[in-house]
């Protein structure tokens, strides 16, 4: 199958050697020349025979803008897939502005980061089924062989629907293991914590990928001694938060992993101190002075 590719990093880039690989013709286009397989959107489109697939890979910051400029330059009977980490619900209003057009929209949530050419991605798609079936021997491409790593979740929007949730339960997962290391860490009796670690890789109900590449990380680096504990959000734990507010959802966990973020880019915190005085203030008790 012939397929267009929008953004060739570190995702985009390996989905399309992934693609390649499986025998498909891949024509990418990147802002850098030496990625790129076209002078620009319209000459991408060139290179592709009607009926048209076009799948967008760029930060969600720019996404509406690509798809926009890719709708002046495709036509009835094209599709555009998004499998950036757009919010769902920008997706239904992108379906309809591109369906006046004539061309379809189907959101895709990717999964499997930089090892995702070597072990196929995670796909959760959105959108109509006739869409999603011409779109098969894509996503069989990029998937895991085997029975999993896909679904058609739903309508336009349960794509990216599904990712924002799937992230939201990786922030969960990845603090509750930070915080089982730095309990080992400050544990009198725990002399190796690494091995702690990698004996959790088989045979317990811990394990995971997520684990596997904690272990890695010790590897490389067994007291994380080069990192700062600084750590960013890219948006889907606080949309998960949002939904669980308007929906009146309880995720005790989610929502206190991303406030932990939040609490990992305070040098000094303010709560603290204010939590500081108050004891102080109430029963005398020693506070640290700066």
């Amino acid at each position: 199958m012939q397929l267009g590719l929008v953004g060739l990093g570190r995702m985009g880039g390996n989905m399309r050697e992934r693609l390649r690989a499986a025998g498909h013709e891949v024509v990418g286009f990147d802002h850098n020349p030496q990625l790129s397989d076209a002078a620009n959107l319209a000459e991408l489109a060139q290179k592709l025979e009607s009926p048209r697939a076009v799948w967008v890979m760029v930060p969600a910051g720019v996404t509406d803008a690509t798809i926009d400029e890719l709708a002046e330059v495709l036509g009835d009977g094209d599709i555009i897939i998004d499998g950036g980490n757009s919010r769902f619900s920008d997706d239904a209003p992108r379906a309809e502005r591109l369906n006046e057009r004539g061309i379809g929209y189907v959101d895709v949530g990717v999964s499997g980061g930089v090892w995702g050419r070597q072990n196929g991605y995670g796909l959760m798609v959105g959108g109509a089924q006739e869409h999603v079936d011409r779109l098969m021997p894509i996503f069989q491409a990029l998937k895991p062989e085997g029975e999993f790593g896909f679904v058609h979740a739903g309508p336009v929007g349960a794509g990216h629907y599904s990712k924002m949730v799937h992230n939201g339960i990786e922030y969960g997962l990845m603090h509750a293991y930070a915080e089982g290391y730095e309990l080992l860490t400050a544990s009198e009796l725990v002399t190796n914590v690494p091995g702690v670690f990698k004996s959790w890789r088989e045979g317990t109900v811990v394990r995971s990928w997520l684990l596997d590449l904690l272990d890695h990380a010790l590897d490389e680096d067994p007291e994380l001694a080069e990192l700062s504990g600084y750590t960013e959000d890219t948006g889907e734990g606080r949309w998960t938060v949002d939904e669980a507010v308007r929906l009146a959802v309880p995720l005790n966990v989610i929502t206190a992993s991303l406030f932990a973020r939040f609490a990992s880019r305070q040098d000094d915190s303010p709560a603290m101190k204010a939590v500081a005085a108050l004891r102080q203030q109430f029963g005398g008790h020693a506070v640290h002075k700066r």
